[in-house]
């Protein structure tokens, strides 16, 4: 990008001008900083002012918020643009403090997005140069050094940052021209923290070494997103070779099959698996312990490995992906007992429901089933699955029916007349079972996550 290149709105926004006019919602992240400034400024010279919503969220990380905020307002407000702005509590994390931060805007983005909605960022090539150093020195791979892509899907819209190839001295040179005033966060001049670090010291010295150092990186980011599409691809075709299957909260892999893999493949597969299926990724150290805690584990083991909101889990020779609920602990049982009327759907404390499909000769028997006294296991209970010849102890009936350990503890139990009935929707116990061409009702017991 030539330095004396003017930005222009038919530049910038040429190319996604189809999208932003067929989309129901056009939103744009507007902190009141230099790039969002322009970037609102720009969309308002090509797009009725109406359809624009400026969406700004305090932090309250800066003794200036407010005036930030006030400063955004008064921006949008004399150009009859509409504004949303939230204050959030940024409570820092494992991940550290901007990295919070941007969970929160993140999640007040995806809570105002429609359907279909547009999103547009400020981000330009500078911050894409921050973002691959910052990345390489974090020890990232072939994704992480992909950079920050134009366009990517953000809850239930879009996400586009239509200055990602333009480096901030045009964006200040437009600002200038249109006489804009912008807000300056006042931490940037802090090397404290890693980017401003980068920005400030790092990237003037490799400037003066290679004035091309934005083609460069641009490159590198071209190639290692060109890597990641492919160790993807292979990831996916590999996975098909593994009996993969639809679990419970989640899916599993044969361990067998999985072990026979080469180590190579073998971390491709622990690396792109979540993501796949919608999941955090999980870094180097959370791979080693799986390949270590849970291929190698003895059969009989059944251990755990946690990642971000999922679970890696152990269980004879199946290796599963679980998908984990924040809300919930699942080593404490917070389910009260309680009496379920079977005609209506019902929520359990854990997040998981229960519905009632009507059958015929399959299930419980209606008659006897319109409602029901739920619980979970207390210790000692007994059963009689229909179609055995002997009862034996739920613990032992849980083990011989392959249900997973970590399901067993919190599987709903049916009780009729203080009697054990049915057990989650795993079986009907003898003598509750409807009979052919009898009415009968079957339970359905839905987990999303652990």
């Amino acid at each position: 990008m030539s330095k004396t290149k003017l930005l222009k709105s038919e530049l910038v926004l040429g190319p996604i001008m189809n999208t932003l006019e067929q989309a129901p919602q056009i939103l744009v992240g507007f902190s009141g900083g230099l790039d969002s400034t322009v970037l609102l400024a720009l969309l308002a010279e090509v797009i009725p002012v109406e359809r624009l919503c400026a969406v700004h969220v305090n932090h309250g990380l800066s003794p200036n918020a407010s005036t930030w905020q006030a400063h955004v307002e008064d921006f949008c407000g004399s150009r009859n643009i509409a504004c949303h702005s939230e204050t959030v509590e940024v409570v820092a994390g494992g991940k550290g403090l901007e990295a919070a931060a941007r969970q929160s805007r993140y999640q007040i983005f995806e809570n105002v997005l429609e359907q279909d909605g547009i999103l547009l960022l400020g981000h330009h090539s500078d911050d894409q140069v921050e973002t691959l150093l910052y990345r390489l020195m974090r020890g990232s791979g072939a994704k992480g050094m992909s950079g920050m892509p134009v366009s990517r899907r953000v809850g239930p819209g879009r996400l586009i940052r239509p200055l990602l190839n333009w480096p901030k001295s045009a964006l200040i040179k437009y600002a200038h021209n249109k006489n804009l005033k912008w807000v300056e966060d006042e931490s940037n001049g802090v090397d404290a923290f890693e980017r401003n670090y980068l920005r400030n010291q790092l990237i003037p010295v490799l400037a003066h070494q290679w004035p091309d150092y934005r083609q460069r990186l641009r490159a590198v980011a071209e190639l290692s997103h060109e890597s990641h599409e492919l160790a993807e691809a292979t990831a996916i075709e590999t996975i098909a070779t593994l009996q993969p299957a639809e679990e419970r909260a989640g899916w599993s892999l044969s361990v067998s099959l999985f072990a026979n893999l080469t180590p190579l493949k073998q971390k491709n597969i622990l690396r792109y698996w979540p993501e796949i299926k919608g999941l955090d990724a999980p870094g180097a150290k959370i791979i080693n312990e799986v390949l270590t805690a849970l291929i190698d584990a003895r059969k009989d083991s059944s251990p755990k490995v946690s990642t971000g909101d999922g679970q890696y889990c152990r269980f004879r020779d199946r290796l599963y992906l679980l998908k984990v609920s924040k809300g919930f602990d699942a080593s404490v049982n917070q389910q009260e007992d309680f009496i379920w009327d079977t005609d209506n759907p019902i929520s359990l404390s854990d997040g998981s429901h229960l519905t009632v499909e009507q059958t015929v000769g399959d299930g419980l028997r209606a008659e006897l089933a319109a409602a029901l006294s739920v619980t979970t296991r207390k210790g000692g209970e007994r059963c009689k699955p229909a179609g055995r010849g002997h009862s034996n102890s739920l613990k032992k009936l849980l083990q011989e029916f392959d249900v997973e350990p970590w399901w067993r503890d919190r599987a709903p139990l049916f009780f009729i007349d203080q009697q054990l009935a049915a057990v989650a929707d795993f079986w009907v116990c003898d003598g509750w079972q409807a009979q052919p061409g009898e009415k009968s009702i079957k339970i359905h017991w839905h987990t999303n996550s652990l």
